[in-house]
């Protein structure tokens, strides 16, 4: 089982920065992809960003492509999301998640195919407004 602990949201600026960071503990049958999705008040549930922990490929959503930067501490088991140029379009509640699998809608493309996550965490509010 995957125990998923996230930090880090807050309220900012339109432009301002957050860093989102997870702590993960489990199978790394689980843990070989991690990543965050978010969940917005009237929209869809899409994955922002995920990274595979070995070789550590990175994947965006792309509406935060160039604004957003996933990266992993390996030897901790962390994930971090920095998140740069915030938009209010941004705002939303962020789940950390592990178990990547094929999953249509979710938006982000990893190849030919729309990935999310089988396992993830309660979440953390990011909120931008000026």
């Amino acid at each position: 089982q995957v125990q998923l602990t996230e930090s880090g949201g807050g309220s900012v600026l339109p432009g301002g920065t957050l860093r989102l960071s997870c702590a993960a503990s489990g199978p790394a049958s689980a843990t070989y992809c991690m990543g965050w999705f978010r969940e917005a008040v009237g929209k869809e549930r899409e994955s922002v960003a995920l990274i595979y922990t070995g070789p550590g490929s990175a994947y965006y959503h792309d509406s935060v492509k160039g604004r957003f930067t996933i990266s992993q501490d390996a030897n901790k088991n962390i994930i971090y999301l920095e998140m740069n140029d915030l938009k209010a379009e941004d705002t939303a509640m962020y789940h950390c998640a592990a178990d990547c699998r094929p999953s249509p809608g979710w938006g982000l493309w990893v190849g030919y195919s729309e990935v999310g996550f089988k396992t993830w965490g309660q979440g953390t509010q990011v909120t931008v407004a000026s």
